[in-house]
């Protein structure tokens, strides 16, 4: 009965908060600060959620830094997503069987 419960609040909320935005801002918004504002929400909020976590999933900084600075690299020569998280997840595990 609780589980269903939850289930039905879980999905209330997302409903509203999808459902908000597009029934209060019914024209186009034309302030281009606010719209660049709002491209950059989830790339702002996917950053603040990844980089705390990679950090405290190893247990150990020098990994967690060295993986990070080898999916950057990747990343920044335009390697596909697979290969960037192999190579760092790779690169953090191997490196805490010598720190």
């Amino acid at each position: 009965m609780t589980l269903a419960v939850y289930i039905i609040v879980m999905a209330g909320v997302t409903y509203l908060i999808r459902m908000i935005p597009f029934t209060f801002c019914r024209k186009k918004i034309r302030s281009r600060f606010f719209r660049s504002f709002l491209y950059y929400i989830p790339y702002a909020v996917l950053s603040a959620m990844t980089i705390p976590a990679i950090f405290y999933t190893t247990h150990n900084v020098w990994t967690a830094a060295a993986g990070t600075a080898v999916a950057l690299l990747l990343a920044f020569l335009e390697m596909p997503l697979i290969v960037v998280a192999l190579a760092a997840s790779g690169t953090a595990y191997l490196l805490s069987f010598f720190v």
